[in-house]
């Protein structure tokens, strides 16, 4: 799966960057799997990008699932409004909450799949557990704030621990990974048990970016050990 990042898309063109990515069902090009939407509120991170507002306006301009992954203080609070509008993944950061399972039932309850996010370096191990109560796992390849930050390698242990619970039917959710996602670095992180791939610059950076999203999917595949292109 490839998620492009509206965070480097052009925001006052966001209706038209999400349809450049949808691709084309009757060429077969399935186009972007979800469309990942980073909220952040100058607080928990030190940037400002967008809110419930952006969101909202963006679920009535696409058919492509929202991704939105808040890098916001008190999610309790925050979270479950994003999947009462309409989003389809709503991933909040551990770093944020005290009792992060109670704000994953809350985003269920609320129509939404619930996503535990990690920064590159919060360990894994303490959320092993909790990660019961969630359906995608975030693990954070950049520090979150800004995009255009270089893919730091060490976090793939986190996707290898992870994706070895999965495999062995302990856990049941999507890794995904977020931050300096490219051609460079996609293939090492698909061979670590990703399943879905945030790319930012990587895609709208790009002459064609949809052509971009064909290109990762491709390469993810034919890394993965466990991933495969649908014929």
């Amino acid at each position: 799966m490839i998620a492009p990042s509206i965070l480097s898309a052009d925001f006052a063109r966001l209706a038209e960057e999400a349809a450049i990515v949808a691709g084309d069902p009757a060429v077969g090009d399935s186009g972007a799997e979800w469309l990942h939407v980073d909220v952040m509120d100058a607080h928990f991170v030190p940037n400002l990008t967008l809110g419930l507002p952006v969101v909202q306006s963006l679920l009535q301009a696409t058919e492509i699932p929202l991704d939105c992954h808040l890098m916001i203080e008190d999610p309790a609070r925050w979270a479950p409004p994003y999947a009462e509008a309409g989003a389809h993944n709503v991933t909040f950061h551990a770093e944020a909450t005290d009792d992060p399972a109670a704000v994953a039932r809350d985003i269920r309850a609320a129509g939404a799949v619930a996503g535990l996010a990690v920064k590159p370096g919060t360990p894994i191990d303490p959320y092993l557990e909790v990660l019961r109560e969630f359906d995608t796992l975030l693990v954070m390849s950049v520090e979150p704030g800004f995009g255009g930050q270089s893919f730091i390698p060490d976090v793939l242990d986190k996707a290898r621990t992870v994706r070895r619970l999965v495999d062995a039917g302990e856990l049941r959710l999507l890794v995904e990974i977020d931050g300096g996602i490219n051609a460079d670095t996609i293939e090492q992180a698909a061979e670590a048990g990703v399943d879905c791939f945030v790319a930012g610059s990587a895609v709208y950076g790009a002459h064609d970016p949809a052509a971009a999203v064909r290109g990762l999917r491709e390469q993810a595949a034919a890394a993965s050990p466990h991933l495969h292109l649908h014929p």
